[in-house]
């Protein structure tokens, strides 16, 4: 009887067991082992977010502020980033050089209203060279619906063409003229309607490039200029040229107070010369 007894009591064990080391084929619990020997890593994943369960020193709110990327210590760059001059990111903004940016608006119509009340800026100024890049991309992405013109005539929905059922957006009419640049990136995140997202296509400098296309081609419908020197379209993108003349006018005011602290320390010391 005992015999029989510890026979059942092992295998029971045994089935207790196996079925404690089994765990769900989805997320990323590796089951209950036996010495594991520290062989899977616990850190943490990058650009993602999740409140854990067990978290017990703070607000969701608060560690959502954590976990946001820090800005490189002043006169620094960081590993992973590209620099942060006014000539590489216009407004001092740095990014992944892989184009890597982690975006905080998830795909629902109220994130879509928050993201194009609260991107506003282009990180980018605009430059001969990033708008040539931003036609090159447009034509190759997005023409094909959106038309050569950004009119919303595509070849998708033209008679010479396939028959689209819907009509793709037509960027030269005043609504999409105003719009703010955060309904154009969300869009070209997630998508719009049957319009499939383009963020596995376009890299972060990519997308900012082709919406300062898209700005030109607004701008030359209404005999407008938007272009490296100039932007009478509206007060947002800012021309490389005025960042340029900014960065020589701080060059020379830079020059003449060296100029002045070199001849006050000469006079300080009875180096200069000696008027009468």
């Amino acid at each position: 009887m005992n015999i029989k007894f510890h026979i059942f009591g092992c295998l029971l064990g045994l089935i207790v067991l196996s079925l404690s080391s089994c765990q769900s084929s989805t997320g990323n619990q590796t089951g209950s082992e036996y010495m594991p020997d520290m062989a899977h890593s616990v850190a943490y994943e990058a650009n993602t977010y999740g409140y854990y369960y067990n978290n017990r020193w703070g607000t969701e709110d608060e560690l959502h502020k954590m976990v946001q990327p820090r800005l490189p210590v002043s006169g620094t760059i960081a590993r992973g980033f590209a620099g942060s001059s006014m000539e590489q990111t216009g407004r001092g903004v740095p990014y992944r050089a892989n184009g890597s940016v982690p975006y905080y608006y998830s795909d629902t119509e109220e994130e879509r209203t928050k993201a194009a009340a609260e991107i506003i800026d282009n990180p980018y100024p605009i430059t001969s060279n990033g708008l040539a890049e931003g036609k090159l991309l447009y034509n190759i992405q997005c023409a094909i619906c959106h038309g050569e013109k950004g009119d919303g005539d595509g070849y998708l929905v033209r008679d010479d063409g396939g028959k689209y059922p819907v009509q793709p957006a037509n960027f030269m009419g005043d609504t999409l003229t105003m719009a703010s640049n955060g309904r154009y990136y969300h869009a070209i995140m997630y998508g719009k309607n049957l319009m499939g997202g383009y963020a596995d296509k376009l890299s972060y400098g990519e997308r900012w490039n082709v919406i300062h296309y898209i700005r030109s081609m607004q701008a030359a419908n209404k005999k407008l200029e938007y272009s490296e020197k100039s932007n009478t379209l509206n007060k947002i993108e800012i021309p490389y040229a005025v960042i340029l003349s900014k960065k020589e006018a701080e060059a020379k005011m830079h020059i003449v107070h060296e100029v002045k602290d070199t001849l006050m320390s000469k006079e300080a010391h009875g180096t200069g010369d000696i008027h009468k």
